[in-house]
């Protein structure tokens, strides 16, 4: 990490926006000292009930995972060569990174409690309880596999929300279709960022960091809202409900995963990959096979059907 703090100044300078340009919440949500505003609450209720309900739960979980920022700054501050007391070039890459993704909260937050679709109460609930049961990815403190996986995540959230906009101004939905398209931009934005330094690591050590890669694939990516809950109910349960909710309304599926998948492997480069070691040679060959084989089980697994009633939403 050290030998590249310098690529971790430039890029935070290339990827990092300037608070006072970049957009804020209050740039894009109605004015509540409008005289229209009651007239724009009025159109925003109105327009978030159309909305369909698989697809309006996958926006609040959506917006729960945003909300728990904290803990996955607190988690990539732990990893080998970042630190907050040295004030180096990466802890500053992460607190920049935090305080443009911690606007994602705000707005979405805000979004839901204008909508009159949620029940507010239910939805902190899961997001205080996402935050208390803290976040575990199985990447331990290695800045490698850290950093494969922001930059998988980065992709999948850029998807999702991508596709809620899409569908949302299909919907003639315009603010929430903004909303979403310009947090869309700053997940790959982000995920841009966190590409570019692994490729740097793949300069420095292309064998760890295969083998990194290698094992984040076989652990599984496991999602940033995997603890997710709804009150009185068990750790972790109400995530399912929300991938199903994902998958059946087309937002996030297997087979964006796969794409993902491909998408890493080819700006990385893998298949060009020289002098590694025998153990990372074969841990490439894995990784090369691999979107072929989940395309198959992705292929072959049906689309969930069992509706789950959310605490969070209100009936229309």
């Amino acid at each position: 990490m050290l030998a590249t703090e310098d690529l971790a100044a430039e890029l935070t300078e290339k990827y990092m926006i300037k608070p006072e340009t970049l957009w804020q919440p209050a740039d894009i949500l109605p004015d509540t000292g409008a005289n229209d505003f009651e007239e724009t609450l009025r159109d925003i209720q109105g327009l978030a009930k159309e909305l369909d309900n698989d697809l309006f739960a996958v926006l609040v979980g959506d917006t729960v995972t945003e909300e728990a920022l904290p803990t996955y700054e607190s988690w990539l501050m732990e990893t080998e060569g970042i630190s907050q007391k040295d004030n180096n070039a990466w802890s500053l890459w992460l607190r920049k990174w935090t305080a443009e993704e911690n606007r994602h909260g705000d707005i979405l937050h805000t979004y839901l409690y204008l909508s009159g679709r949620v029940n507010m109460r239910q939805f902190q609930l899961t997001t205080h309880y996402l935050l208390q049961d803290g976040f575990y990815t199985g990447m331990e403190h290695c800045p490698y596999r850290s950093f494969v996986y922001t930059s998988f995540q980065e992709l999948a959230t850029n998807i999702s929300h991508r596709r809620v906009g899409s569908l949302a101004k299909k919907a003639d939905n315009k603010l929430l279709a903004k909303i979403c398209a310009v947090v869309a931009g700053d997940e790959m934005r982000h995920a841009n960022g966190y590409i570019d330094f692994v490729s740097a690591f793949l300069e420095h050590d292309p064998s760890g960091v295969i083998i990194a890669f290698s094992q984040m694939m076989k652990q599984g990516v496991l999602m940033p809202g995997h603890y997710m809950r709804e009150s009185l109910e068990p750790q972790g349960k109400l995530f399912e409900h929300f991938k199903s909710a994902a998958i059946r309304s087309g937002v996030y599926t297997g087979h964006d995963y796969v794409d993902i998948l491909n998408t890493l492997i080819k700006r990385w480069r893998i298949s060009e990959l020289r002098d590694l070691s025998d153990r990372a040679d074969r841990e490439r060959e894995f990784i090369m096979k691999l979107p072929g084989r989940l395309r198959k089980i992705v292929d072959a697994t049906p689309i969930p059907q069992d509706r789950h009633e959310f605490k969070w939403l209100l009936r229309r």
